[in-house]
């Protein structure tokens, strides 16, 4: 069998939990964590596992096809023969840290076992993109209880997808990066994995009460709007000054969702100006984002802290 293509981690660098609320959002491939499909003789114990999770993922699949078939039509005989055959996900995405470990396994089942298959060749209108998000949100509820689509999707077409609203999607392209640039978007390891279920089950339960949906309307669905508007244009100015408030918002308003170890960090940010931090996606745990308009400083800041560059302008 060929080796299939490979997918790419995602990262949401605007919209967590806000897209919940309808808010804009900006997802970007993120090249340096990658994943595809393979076969083995699975003696490696890793490629076993995941060998043995396909195979749980393939029997959610083939139920949920019966019941929705219009939603999910996939060729079930050759998925299984693969797995028989020792197929496993070969990845470098680390679990559980809110870059798509679990999308890019959605995007690679869908492409290769998908009948009618929606191809990133075509001309993806908005209807197309949305009728994908769908499926592949059906898809992706078994390793999250409810997914919104939005990993997988990035994850299939590699290219930043702006979230409008829950009904509009548009392929985007965003301002070319700085290779020399002294501002920044970071990624900091906090050192422990965090699970998307139980924190977006915390997020449903602050959404009940009155004051915090007042609060994610009239600040974080405000500054995540115009962060997203501010990056796309390349005014980086204003757009650490959408991310400022959105940090105090995440800081006073999210702090479950926030690992403690990193609190201090999180309070010196917004304290000094130097950089920024925020959410990269569910939170709990895995990565945190960071923005910065002196990396060089920030890194020296944070220097007992795992950091890696993602984007610099």
């Amino acid at each position: 069998m060929k080796k299939g293509p490979l997918y790419f981690a995602k990262i949401l660098l605007f919209g967590e939990y806000g897209i919940i609320e309808d808010s804009k959002g900006l997802a970007i491939p993120y090249e340096y964590y990658r994943g595809g499909l393979k076969k083995s003789d699975l003696q490696d114990e890793h490629q076993k596992r995941s060998n043995e999770n396909l195979r749980k993922f393939f029997h959610y699949l083939k139920s949920r096809a019966e019941r929705e078939p219009d939603l999910i039509d996939l060729d079930f005989e050759a998925f299984e023969k693969d797995l028989n055959d020792g197929l496993y996900f070969d990845s470098t995405i680390p679990e559980g840290y809110g870059v798509g470990s679990s999308g890019a396994i959605v995007a690679a089942v869908y492409e290769r076992y998908a009948r009618n298959k929606i191809s990133v060749l075509e001309n993806l209108t908005s209807e197309k993109l949305l009728r994908l998000k769908k499926i592949f949100a059906a898809m992706e509820d078994f390793f999250h209880g409810k997914s919104s689509g939005l990993d997988p999707l990035n994850s299939y077409l590699s290219v930043p997808i702006l979230i409008h609203s829950k009904k509009q999607l548009e392929a985007t392209g965003i301002p070319e990066k700085n290779p020399r640039g002294k501002g920044a978007i970071f990624l900091i390891d906090s050192g422990q994995t965090g699970e998307t279920g139980p924190m977006v089950q915390i997020f449903m339960e602050k959404l009940k009460n009155e004051g915090f949906r007042k609060i994610m309307k009239e600040e974080f669905v405000k500054y995540t709007n115009q962060g997203v508007q501010h990056f796309i244009s390349g005014d980086f100015k204003k757009m650490l000054k959408d991310v400022r408030q959105l940090s105090k918002t995440v800081y006073h308003h999210f702090q479950p969702m926030i690992p403690v170890k990193m609190l201090d960090i999180w309070k010196k940010g917004m304290e000094t100006g130097d950089y920024y931090l925020k959410l990269c996606g569910s939170g709990g745990g895995g990565f945190i984002l960071g923005f910065t308009d002196d990396i060089e400083k920030t890194k020296e800041q944070l220097k007992s802290y795992k950091i890696e560059v993602i984007y610099r302008f």
